[in-house]
């Protein structure tokens, strides 16, 4: 006989494992079914691995700028990938023990393998071996999440027509590398490995890049990027990919041929919603996303979507704070999903914001008033020098709430989250312009761009005001 449990959680990523431990946390009996390695797309294969090999590219940054410091580095410096890739690997190894402890912990059963929808409450899984298990569930939270999209009619080498799931884990390094696609995943790949040695070329279609962001933001990181000797082409369609032996020929649709010897296609993620039983229980996909309301409940009763599935946030918090909501709302609570989710862009210099940006609410004909900080002003940023960036605050002009913050900078990343907890609040700007920040620090800059936003900033110089007189018919 099958065993049954309370809930069931298709797949252990971010929001997956998330779900599983807050049913359990809730006392309620749950499995969890992984096909691959625990932890999902963002500890295997995304956000962990990516952000261990970009601490590498980091340092090698900084040690080439040591001198300016005041720190004098003699000799080459070596760049050791299969090391970098071993530390990286002992990451993944760390945190997937940890949530396999966390699961065990709260009392969840594991099950590896595919799993499948095979009816109404049930789950059949497919092992490694090609054995078959089974079980029901009273209420199934589908987090199978995502996969790159690949191009078709391009080279099928994975070796040399690369995504982001073979590119983390590449055993050699290319010399020449064309990168497909200016968001956030084709720029945080020319980070990491411009520092280490490979000759990066970055090919968007769009006018900028990483082009859902504010567009100051775009303009100031493009700046960045290519003041690093990353060429960045934006407005260019590639027509064509073919393999010549060991070069890869790029058709540009401006006319140009490039040569390299990889392409790392970085053109976004499609649900991984085929093969999953949906039809067995009458859901239906939309563009391939399981489409939710914001209790996260699907279409079909006792079946909730979360993160990457259901289309509405593709980001791994996104994720888990579905998967919280999803548990809670299958175990008889009442929970809505309102929360501003933040954007984090681990580049060189790091891209976050939260809330809507200033392009955005002209498009809405929401007045507003924005504020920025430049990092040139600020005494942390000189400190580590690292000057580049600004932070921008966008304010209502009816109700003074504050609408956005957008930063690019050093340290962002780990200051958004300040900057969303007070969007999350619905506070005014001017509770942001009174609000005592620790100095010197990078999210003080939150409080200055607040302030001016105001017209009452201190440490900027005054603002020109410029009077037009009325003139008499």
């Amino acid at each position: 006989m099958s065993k049954h449990f309370q809930i069931a959680v298709l797949g252990s990523g971010p929001g997956g494992y998330v779900a599983a431990l807050k049913a359990g946390q809730m006392g309620a009996s749950c499995a969890v079914v992984e096909k691959a390695d625990l932890g999902g797309t963002c500890l295997n294969n995304g956000c962990i691995p990516s952000k261990a090999l970009l601490a590498s590219a980091e340092l090698v940054h900084h040690i080439k700028h040591a001198a300016e410091m005041g720190v004098d580095i003699a000799g080459n410096i070596a760049i050791r990938w299969d090391t970098m890739q071993a530390r990286k690997d002992n990451i993944l190894s760390t945190l997937r023990g940890g949530i396999k402890g966390l699961l065990g912990a709260r009392k969840v059963s594991i099950y590896t393998g595919a799993a499948k929808l095979s009816g109404p409450g049930k789950v059949a899984v497919t092992k490694p071996d090609g054995s078959t298990d089974s079980f029901t569930a009273d209420k199934i939270i589908l987090a199978t999440g995502s996969v790159p999209f690949r191009i078709p009619g391009w080279p099928t080498d994975a070796t040399k027509i690369c995504t982001s799931d073979e590119a983390l884990h590449w055993k050699t390094l290319p010399s020449k590398l064309l990168i497909v696609g200016g968001g956030v995943i084709g720029c945080e790949f020319a980070c990491m490995l411009q520092p280490l040695g490979v000759d990066v070329t970055i090919v968007e279609m769009l006018p900028r890049i990483i082009a859902n962001m504010d567009s100051d933001l775009s303009k100031a990181l493009a700046a960045s990027l290519s003041a690093r000797g990353i060429k960045i082409l934006t407005g260019v369609k590639i027509e064509d990919v073919s393999a010549h032996g060991d070069l890869i020929k790029a058709r540009l649709g401006d006319g140009r041929t490039l040569e390299f010897d990889r392409v790392l296609v970085a053109t976004g993620r499609r649900a991984n919603s085929a093969d999953i039983g949906l039809d067995t229980v009458g859901l239906t996909t939309d563009r391939g996303f399981v489409r939710v309301n914001n209790h996260m409940e699907t279409s079909v009763k006792n079946y909730y979507a979360i993160g990457d599935l259901n289309g509405q946030c593709l980001l791994a918090h996104a994720a888990s704070a579905h998967g919280i909501v999803a548990a809670e709302n299958a175990l008889g609570h009442v929970r809505s999903f309102d929360a501003p989710v933040p954007n984090a862009v681990y580049t060189f210099p790091e891209v976050a914001s939260v809330g809507m940006s200033a392009d955005e609410a002209k498009g809405k004909n929401i007045g507003i008033t924005v504020g920025n900080f430049p990092f040139k002003f600020f005494g942390k940023a000189m400190a580590v020098n690292d000057t580049d960036g600004f932070v921008k605050v966008v304010r209502s002009r009816e109700t003074g709430e504050l609408l956005g913050v957008h930063m690019i900078g050093h340290n962002v990343t780990e200051c958004i989250g300040s900057a969303t907890s007070l969007l999350h609040q619905k506070v005014k700007v001017q509770d942001v312009a009174e609000t005592v920040f620790a100095h010197p620090t990078i999210a003080e800059g939150i409080k200055e761009a607040a302030e001016d936003a105001l017209s009452m900033g201190l440490h900027l110089p005054p603002r020109k005001v410029i009077r037009v007189a009325a003139t008499a018919n």
